[in-house]
């Protein structure tokens, strides 16, 4: 059953709320992309590639949050110096992740499931944690509502795995809800003191 439910309800599932929800996605997805294109110029997305089911990259997009800022010899400035208050406000609302429903439809993503991560973390986990990809990536996740930026890597990790043992539709739905409430109680956005999560360097044994 939960096999069946990985491979083609949690698909179709998927595409049906999407559906149902699209007159209201697209007016919130066409003004925030004006509001973005107004207070921040272009480009209006953030595209990066990340790592997905089976360690397969495909190219998330999201709000741009970040101006393009430099120091003196043309690397970009650190992300608290570039993250603008409008960004700030994307981020903590999650309004920045609608674009990522694109990567849904496509079926680079699952509504629920591991947060995709970045190519360069691929090397860096251990085998437990490089389970995390033995399921769809997710615009929200156990993690996520379990802690999200607030918790360390190691946690996260231990959340997605557990997730990828313990999956199915009735997990779905409550993560579904939980995000919901985090989403507007603005919880856990960032560790403490901090405007976001430190990258992951491997975890020491």
């Amino acid at each position: 059953m939960q096999s069946s439910y990985r491979c083609w309800t949690k698909r179709g599932i998927d595409l049906l709320v999407l559906i149902g929800l699209a007159p209201l996605l697209f007016v919130l997805l066409v003004g925030l992309a004006g509001l973005v294109r107004w207070r921040m110029g272009t480009p209006v997305f953030f595209k990066q590639v990340r790592i997905g089911y089976r360690d397969r990259p495909f190219t998330l997009v999201k709000f741009r949050t970040m101006l393009d800022l430099r120091d003196s010899e043309g690397e970009l400035l650190h992300e608290d110096q570039r993250l603008t208050s409008f960004g700030t406000f994307l981020r903590r609302s999650s309004l920045d992740e609608l674009p990522t429903l694109w990567n849904v439809v496509r079926g680079d993503m699952t509504l629920v499931g591991p947060r995709p991560l970045l190519v360069e973390y691929l090397p860096l986990y251990d085998p437990v944690q490089r389970r995390r990809h033995e399921v769809m990536p997710g615009v929200t996740g156990w993690a996520q509502v379990n802690g999200r930026n607030a918790i360390s890597w190691e946690q996260k990790f231990a959340y997605d795995v557990w997730y990828v043992d313990n999956v199915s539709f009735w997990l779905d739905v409550k993560i579904f809800w939980l995000t919901i409430l985090k989403v507007l109680s603005r919880a856990d956005i960032a560790p403490p003191g901090k405007k976001s999560m430190p990258p992951f360097r491997g975890t020491i044994r």
